[in-house]
Order: C-alpha cells, then sequence, then structure tokens
C-alpha cells in the first residue's frame, strides 16, 4: 500500500493549446463549488465505484484518468485498488485544484495533469488503463477521435479503456416518459422536478446524441480497438448510461 501522499499538479498543455476553449464540467465555471454536492445527490458516485470495479486494475498498474474534474474517478480509483499509480488528466485548474485538496484529505498519491483529452500526457504504450468517467460528451468531434486514436497510442499491448458516459446502444422516448406537468411553484416545486428537467436535458443534449446507438462502441472501433463493446447499462435518473470497454491488441 502507498506509504506516503503524494499530490501535484503539473501543466502539459502545448503552447497552442494554451487558451484552447474547454467545456467545464459543471457546464459553466460558477457552478463548480456545486459539483460535487450534486454528484452526491445525483447518485454519480456509484457510476465511478462502477467504473473502478469493471476495469479491473492490479497492483503497481498505470492509469489516466481522462476528463478527471474534480477528481471522484481517480479516487474511486484508488479506493478499489490502493496501489494503482493514477493520473487524472482536465483542462481546468480550478477543477484539479479540488481533486488535489480531496486526495490530500483522503491520503493518496495522485498526479494531476493540466491538459486535453486528445493529447495523453504518456509515452507511447505506456499505460495500463484508460478510464473516463462523464467526460466524453464534453468533446468536439475532433476532440473525440483524437482522444480515441491517442488513447490507443498510449496503452501497452492488452492494456483497456474503461469508459462511462451518457449513451447507450438503442434510446427510447425518455422525453414522452419524464415529461413534467404543472401543478405548482416555488423553490419545493423547482427541487422536486429537478432530476426530470435534467433528464430532458440530457437526452435532448447534442453532444450526447453522438454517444447514443452505440457512439462510444463505434468511436473506439474506428480508432483501431480489439474487443470493443458495451459491458453494462442502466437507465439513471438523469438519463440512458453506458460502460464500454475495450483493448488494444
Amino acid at each position: 500500500m502507498t506509504s506516503s501522499t503524494n499530490v501535484r499538479i503539473t501543466d502539459q498543455r502545448a503552447p497552442e493549446d494554451r487558451g484552447r476553449p474547454f467545456l467545464p464540467g459543471a457546464g459553466k465555471t460558477w457552478l463548480l463549488p456545486f459539483y460535487d454536492i450534486f454528484s452526491r445527490v445525483a447518485g454519480v458516485r456509484h457510476l465511478h465505484e462502477r467504473t473502478a470495479q469493471l476495469a479491473g486494475i492490479a497492483p503497481g498498474q498505470t492509469v489516466m484518468d481522462v476528463g478527471c474534474g474534480t477528481g471522484n474517478l481517480s479516487l474511486a480509483v484508488l479506493a478499489a485498488q490502493p496501489d494503482a499509480r493514477v493520473t487524472g488528466l482536465d483542462p481546468d485548474d480550478d477543477a484539479l485544484r479540488r481533486a488535489a485538496r480531496k486526495a490530500v484529505r483522503r491520503g493518496v498519491s495522485l498526479s494531476l495533469v493540466q491538459g486535453y483529452a486528445d493529447r495523453i500526457p504518456a509515452e507511447d504504450a505506456s499505460l495500463d488503463h484508460v478510464v473516463s468517467a462523464l467526460a466524453l460528451h464534453h468533446v468536439d468531434d475532433d476532440g473525440r477521435a483524437g482522444f480515441g486514436s491517442d488513447a490507443l497510442r498510449a496503452l501497452r499491448p492488452g492494456g483497456k479503456v474503461t469508459i462511462v458516459d451518457f449513451g447507450s446502444p438503442a434510446s427510447g422516448n425518455d422525453d414522452a416518459q419524464h415529461s413534467t406537468h404543472g401543478g405548482g411553484h416555488g423553490p419545493a416545486h423547482a427541487l422536486r422536478h429537478l432530476p426530470r428537467m435534467l433528464r430532458s436535458r440530457t437526452v435532448r443534449n447534442p453532444a450526447v446524441a453522438r454517444n447514443l446507438d452505440g457512439g462510444i462502441v463505434r468511436l473506439l472501433a474506428d480508432a483501431g480497438f480489439t474487443d470493443v463493446r458495451e459491458v453494462e447499462h442502466l437507465d439513471h435518473r438523469f438519463g440512458p448510461v453506458t460502460f464500454v470497454q475495450a483493448t488494444r491488441a
């Protein structure tokens, strides 16, 4: 088990990437202080824990958490396997600082890197695992394709990528099933209907639409991964969620 805590943040953005736009994990920069509170209320912790479990990380293996945000998946990986060597990658330096504080409080070692999903800061064939949680739908088409090819480059032969995100092989008409109706106003009414409102926004989001109907599976297959498959899916309160894995040959 790790004998001492070592948490550090480095900026590995290329000069041309400085100032490059990105979509914050909470959607808006000013919402970041509420992100972890909302994640707990929304039951997102289970998604991180399940991703870490499905990844099957062994002691001493190297893990890159792409789009790590405030570090929830990275910390779930370390909780499941304390002897893993985990690096979290995200363009949001404010989120990385929050991730660092959480790692220090938990007494775990974690490397954090400011950078982008299509420029994974790792040598060729140097990683055992690439993981990502609820981040890929924030990345534009070019960035998604770049992520797929760069994850393939950075993984060792036999290395695995495990992704959880909104999406599914087949999506139904969630809007009709979860439509809201009248019957009240004010904060209590808004909070009661917030999950349905957010679900409606999720399933209508054009970024999420790229993940539906096997979008993540196609992305990884097109990048050159083998054994690409959805290993699990669930109907989360905020939309359909898919767990996808693939292996580098």
